[in-house]
C-alpha cells in the first residue's frame, strides 16, 4: 500500500496542471450536454504550483554531519620489537609465555603493534610493555592480518570482546572472541 502511494503522489501533484488540457469548449456541438455550474469564482483564482507552495512553507532546514573514524594498527618493525624486549634480561633460552587473566577491553591508543600468531590468534603489543593474545572467530585466519588491521573507533576508544570487528587490509572482517594477557613464565 505504501508503494502505491509513492507511485501515485507525483501524479497527484501534476494533475492540477493537466486538468485544463483535455477540456472541450462549451460551444462545441459534439460535446455532450452536461449540467453547467457557476465556476466563475474558480476561474478568477490564480493557479498555484503545489510544489512551489510546498517549498515556500519550509522555513527550517537540517544538516546532519556524521563522523566515522577508522584506526589502522600496523605490524611492528622488527627493530621496534627488539627495543621493547631489550629492557628484559638476556637469556640463552627464549622466553616462554602463558595466557593469564582474561581482558575484556584494550585502549586503541595503547596498541603499539600486532603480530600474527598460529591459527586464528593475533598478538597485540601494548605501549605499557604488555602483550595480549586475541582470538578471532573460528572461520578467520591470523595470516590474513599479516600487514595489520583496521578497526572502527567507538566512543569509548577501546577494542572490546564480542563487540568490535577487525578488518584486514585484504577486506576480511573478523570479530574479536577472546583476549588474554600473555605473561612470561619464570622457571
Amino acid at each position: 500500500m505504501h508503494s502505491l502511494f509513492t507511485l501515485t503522489a507525483p501524479l497527484a501533484m501534476i494533475l492540477p496542471f493537466t486538468a485544463g488540457v483535455g477540456v472541450r469548449a462549451v460551444d462545441d456541438p459534439a460535446a455532450p450536454s452536461a449540467p453547467q455550474c457557476a465556476a466563475s469564482a474558480m476561474e478568477d483564482a490564480p493557479r498555484i504550483n503545489p510544489l512551489s507552495a510546498l517549498r515556500g512553507q519550509q522555513s527550517a532546514r537540517q544538516i546532519r554531519i556524521e563522523q566515522r573514524v577508522v584506526v589502522r594498527i600496523a605490524p611492528q618493525p622488527p627493530a621496534a620489537r627488539q627495543n621493547m624486549l631489550a629492557q628484559l634480561p638476556q637469556r640463552a633460552i627464549a622466553p616462554r609465555f602463558e595466557e593469564a587473566r582474561k581482558e575484556k577491553c584494550v585502549p586503541l591508543e595503547g596498541i603499539a603493534g600486532v603480530q600474527t600468531g598460529s591459527g586464528n590468534r593475533l598478538v597485540l603489543f601494548l605501549r605499557d610493555q604488555r602483550m595480549i593474545s586475541v582470538n578471532l572467530e573460528k572461520s578467520c585466519r591470523a595470516r590474513d592480518f599479516y600487514s595489520g588491521f583496521y578497526v572502527e573507533k567507538n566512543k569509548d576508544g577501546r577494542l572490546c570482546v564480542d563487540r568490535d570487528k577487525l578488518q584486514s587490509r585484504t577486506g576480511m572482517r573478523c570479530e574479536v572472541e577472546a583476549m588474554r594477557q600473555l605473561v612470561e613464565v619464570r622457571e
